[in-house]
């Protein structure tokens, strides 16, 4: 396609977006699972969103209208509470009309964090998930119902009787319909998980989504960082083998950062269902560039 590529008019044309997956009520989540499960097949294109690093509902509330299919709001290194959680859960689906499905990234695994998150609406990002246990742990916690191994409470008031609870097949129960509807995103974050993830999606396979975690993966195998960096480390290439061979054997959707244009864009959403695209953190950086470059204009001046 060369350096002059532009899109061109898509097999996918959809202009609702992730409306189509609008369960009855926005006050239920999506159907998350379904549309994972068509971007794995390539039946409509990858998910894709913006990373919310700040916890800000007005900047949530701003970037709603944009239409992005999936917002990431990051509960786990912010320190916003869960009513501000919830509030922002709440302007990314209402303030979009139902075009943007929310997922939040829980602190950690407990039972009442992803239970608030699911009860705002969301769907979820569970970080750090290591073992069979850790997994089996978090899709009971996300579940109503035995049949699920589910032990998540029923919330008495989301889902109000006759108005916000129909079921969108008609047929089952709203708290088993909602049990197919919210995703569960774990994140792969170390090397031990990695080892461990073949294991991990055989024994449960109501996962959903698998990210890895590069970042806290390599700072596990004490390795350097690395943000945007080419890392050739034989270890860190066989993790990454091992990682990628064992995601085509259980064909498991995946996700993953991209932030290229045109032809590289392209090739990642090859390998990925779910893209997050852009982040509040990283265009408020761009800030900074934009005042060093003024202030030397005028330094230079002197």
């Amino acid at each position: 396609m060369g350096s002059n590529y532009q899109p061109t008019a898509s097999k996918y044309a959809n202009p609702q977006g992730m409306q189509r997956y609008a369960a009855p009520s926005l006050f239920q989540p999506h159907r998350v699972r379904e549309a994972i499960r068509d971007a794995h097949a390539k039946k409509i294109p990858p998910l894709m969103g913006y990373y919310s690093g700040l916890s800000s509902v007005p900047i949530t509330r701003f970037l709603a209208p944009f239409g992005f299919d999936v917002v990431w709001i990051d509960w786990e290194h912010t320190s916003c509470n869960v009513e501000t959680m919830t509030t922002l859960v709440h302007e990314a689906i209402f303030m979009s009309e139902g075009r943007t499905i929310p997922f939040v990234r829980v602190p950690g695994h407990e039972h009442a964090a992803i239970g608030y998150a699911l009860d705002a609406g969301a769907s979820i990002v569970v970080p750090q998930v290591e073992t069979v246990e850790d997994a089996r742990k978090v899709v009971s916690y996300a579940k109503f119902g035995t049949a699920n191994n589910g032990t998540r409470s029923a919330p008495p008031f989301r889902l109000v009787p006759g108005l916000t609870d129909t079921p969108y097949d008609g047929v089952r129960s709203v708290w088993q319909n909602v049990n197919d509807q919210a995703a569960i995103m774990i994140q792969i974050e170390s090397l031990e998980a990695i080892n461990n993830l073949d294991a991990i999606l055989t024994e449960v396979p109501d996962v959903d989504l698998v990210w890895l975690g590069a970042l806290d993966a390599r700072i596990s195998m004490n390795l350097p960082g690395g943000f945007g960096l080419p890392n050739q480390e034989p270890e860190w290439q066989a993790a990454l083998k091992n990682f990628d061979d064992t995601m085509k054997k259980h064909n498991k959707p995946r996700g993953g950062f991209s932030f290229q244009q045109g032809e590289a864009l392209v090739k990642d959403a090859q390998n990925l269902s779910f893209m997050i695209l852009a982040a509040d953190v990283k265009e408020l950086s761009n800030v900074e560039q934009q005042f060093l470059a003024a202030k030397a204009l005028f330094e230079g001046s002197k």
